[in-house]
C-alpha cells in the first residue's frame, strides 16, 4: 500500500488482517509504477484465484445460471456478477472465448461480486448445456427468432439463460440446445439490446417472479 493510504484511519479489523499476512509500504512514484490504474486506490494484494464445479451451481429449485456465454466479448462481460449477485443467481458459466474474468478492468466493474458469485469456464459449453438438461434445468435462449416475451414464462423452477454476442448472437448449433426461444419486445427502431442489458432483464424478472 502507499504512504497516503496507511496515513487514513484504518478498521481494528483491517489492521489485524494485514499483521497477519504481511504487508509492504511504499512511496507513491514506486506505487504507480506497479498498478495499472492512473489513479489507484492504494492497495494492492496477490491472491489466489476461486476455482468452482459446475455442481456448486446447481442449487435445487433455486437454480439461477442467467448468463450461459457463447462469445463475450472485451471487457464488457463485467462478470455479470455485480448485477447477477443482486439478483441472487447462483452461478455464471462462459465458455473458453469467454474474457480474461481477472482482468484488473473486469475485476473493478464487478464491485466484488466476482469473490462471491460462482463461475465455471467450459471446454464444450454444449456438452454443459447438455448436463444441465440432464439435470432438469430449463435452458432459454434469448434470440431473434423468439415469439415469446421474456416476462412470459415461469421463471420458478430451475432456469437457466444463453446470452450471444452482441455483434453476431448465438450460433445455431448453441441456440438449437435451448427449451424455449424468448426475445425482448422493443419500440422504436432499436434492433437489439447489449448483452449486459438483456441479462439484467431477464435476472432480475426471474427474480421478480421468485419473490412473488
Amino acid at each position: 500500500m502507499h504512504t497516503k493510504t496507511w496515513g487514513r484511519k484504518l478498521n481494528r479489523k483491517v489492521l489485524e488482517r494485514l499483521n497477519e499476512t504481511g504487508y509492504e509500504i511504499v512511496s507513491d512514484n514506486v506505487f504507480k509504477s506497479v498498478s495499472d490504474t492512473q489513479t489507484p486506490q492504494g492497495i494492492l494484494c496477490v491472491i489466489k484465484k476461486p476455482e468452482y464445479a459446475l455442481e456448486e451451481m446447481l442449487k435445487g429449485e433455486q437454480t439461477h445460471l442467467p448468463d450461459l456465454r457463447e462469445h463475450p466479448g472485451s471487457g464488457k462481460s463485467r462478470h455479470d456478477g455485480a448485477h447477477g449477485e443482486g439478483a441472487g443467481i447462483t452461478g455464471v458459466i462462459m465458455n473458453q472465448t469467454t474474457v480474461d474474468l481477472f482482468n484488473p478492468k473486469t475485476i473493478r466493474s464487478t464491485m466484488g461480486s466476482i469473490y462471491r458469485v460462482p463461475f465455471f469456464v467450459t471446454k464444450d459449453l454444449a456438452g454443459t448445456i447438455s448436463l444441465l438438461k440432464e439435470q432438469q434445468v430449463n435452458v432459454y435462449a434469448a434470440h431473434l427468432k423468439g415469439t415469446l416475451s421474456y416476462d412470459e414464462p415461469d421463471y420458478k423452477k430451475k432456469t437457466a439463460f444463453l446470452i450471444g454476442n452482441e455483434g453476431n448472437g448465438l450460433s445455431d448449433e448453441i441456440a438449437d440446445l435451448a427449451d424455449t426461444y424468448i426475445k425482448i419486445p422493443m419500440q422504436g427502431q432499436v434492433e437489439s439490446l447489449n448483452a449486459a442489458i438483456s441479462a439484467s432483464l431477464l435476472m432480475y424478472e426471474t427474480r421478480r417472479q421468485r419473490r412473488h
